[in-house]
């Protein structure tokens, strides 16, 4: 039983340096940005044309930064925004949008020009998953 206080000692101290990771990362789209995610700064700015699998229509967006795939299905601000993954062929942000859901993105990088995109959560009350091919189209 002697093991127990420094068992515990170490616990303690472990979870510290979990916390005072965590805060390091940041919250919110700038924060989640700033921290890194090379990857969407390495992706060709310009018009963007998402197409969905399945019968969804494609859309069309202007991507200046790269952040604007992460929220997909929430287009909104305010949202604060996780980084699970940020390596140099991908990246997978967790997003929380108080009142409007949550979602989980994933973006594999193949070009600069081509993105394949895997994203799933709650909007608008209701579950969604989608998968997408995304590929640089033109100028906006």
């Amino acid at each position: 039983m002697k093991q127990a206080p420094a068992i515990l000692a170490m616990a303690l101290g472990l979870s510290g340096i979990a916390l005072a990771g965590w805060g390091a990362l940041g919250t919110g789209p700038l924060a989640a940005q700033g921290n890194g995610l090379a990857l969407l700064g390495t992706l060709a700015k310009g018009e963007w044309t998402l197409r969905p699998r399945g019968d969804a229509a494609p859309r069309k967006l202007c991507l200046r930064s790269g952040g604007e795939l992460i929220q997909i299905m929430h287009q909104e601000s305010g949202c604060s925004q996780f980084v699970i993954e940020d390596a140099a062929n991908r990246v997978t942000v967790q997003y929380t949008c108080p009142g409007n859901g949550y979602g989980r993105t994933s973006i594999r990088r193949e070009t600069p020009a081509l993105v394949q995109i895997e994203s799933q959560g709650i909007h608008d009350g209701m579950p969604f998953q989608m998968t997408a091919e995304a590929r640089r189209t033109g100028s906006c």
